[in-house]
């Protein structure tokens, strides 16, 4: 049996006047005994950034591993299953994925494709939730944000190989005059499949060449890397019997990444071409996220931004 309490509560419920919503203000030392006051609880934040990595269990729920955030509102269930669009797609709240009932302490999610599913409610502190699915001894922890403050760095940080995928391929559209000369100047077109350690093919045709006429020229294995610097991600690209590249990686927008090339000093940026879409359907529902199993670099940032 779970040691903590049903969720939790509601210490506080007021109507800033300088804002439309009410805030909730979570408690996990509180019952809370009505259904509508969990409502409120799933309702007191716009956006909640399901924390993969903190997730517990050996269980999946198929729609939360495919979420970057979800929302509550009035009965219908919101999420935003790509990275590209987060914050525009359905005013910043993501597509409709479902509908949700509450009862004490409970919610009751229906997702369109996924069917039903039964979650215990906890609050962990003020802006946490916990969902437990007993179904599947399963545990996700969701971040409470409103769209106003929304944490995106720490969404583009925790997910860039997600964000690799989200597009058919990544077009070079700037390279820096400074730099040495070296192989990847002749490379126009990346693309990525797969999560960490997985693989990527890249072509030579010149710039504007549409999708469906690249020729693929190489192709390996690419790993994405964490670092002592929270701020820095870095990139290998290891070709087929051709050596490797090494970057670090920067994410300029929701379509645009910069690749600093260490060895050359070279910087280049690659735009999206092909948005690939993860709906709520079966067809969108390859993309799944996991925790991180990215390895740690020992290196400092070489970019002068």
């Amino acid at each position: 049996m779970k040691a903590k309490k049903l969720l939790l509560g509601l210490l506080a419920i007021g109507l800033l006047t300088s804002s439309c919503y009410t805030e909730v203000i979570l408690e996990d030392e509180i019952i809370v005994e009505s259904a509508l006051n969990t409502d409120q609880a799933l309702q007191s934040y716009d956006l909640w950034y399901v924390d993969i990595n903190a997730t517990r269990g050996n269980g999946e729920i198929p729609f939360l591993q495919r979420a970057f955030t979800l929302s509550f509102a009035d009965g219908v269930v919101f999420a935003n299953n790509n990275i590209v669009g987060i914050g525009k797609t359905g005013n910043g709240l993501g597509i409709d994925v479902g509908s949700y009932g509450t009862f004490n302490g409970v919610v009751d999610i229906d997702h369109d494709i996924d069917g039903a599913w039964t979650f215990e409610v906890f609050a962990m502190n003020n802006s946490t939730l916990e969902l437990y699915n007993r179904r599947t001894n399963t545990s996700y922890f969701l971040d409470g944000y409103q769209r106003r403050n929304f944490d995106y760095d720490r969404l583009f940080y925790e997910n860039i190989q997600y964000l690799l995928q989200e597009f058919d391929a990544w077009e070079k559209t700037f390279t820096s005059e400074l730099g040495a000369i070296n192989d990847f100047d002749d490379e126009n077109f990346l693309r990525f499949f797969g999560d960490n350690a997985g693989f990527f093919q890249s072509s030579v045709d010149v710039p504007g060449t549409r999708i469906p006429g690249l020729q693929w020229d190489y192709e390996g294995n690419y790993e994405v890397f964490d670092t002592n610097d929270e701020t820095l991600k870095t990139l290998t690209l290891d070709y087929d019997f051709l050596g490797n590249d090494y970057f670090e990686l920067y994410v300029i927008d929701d379509s645009t990444v910069e690749l600093y090339h260490v060895a050359s000093e070279t910087v280049y940026e690659l735009t999206g071409r092909g948005f690939v879409q993860f709906l709520k359907s079966k067809e969108g529902s390859g993309k799944k996220r996991t925790k991180s199993t990215n390895r740690k670099m020992n290196v400092e940032r070489k970019r002068k931004m």
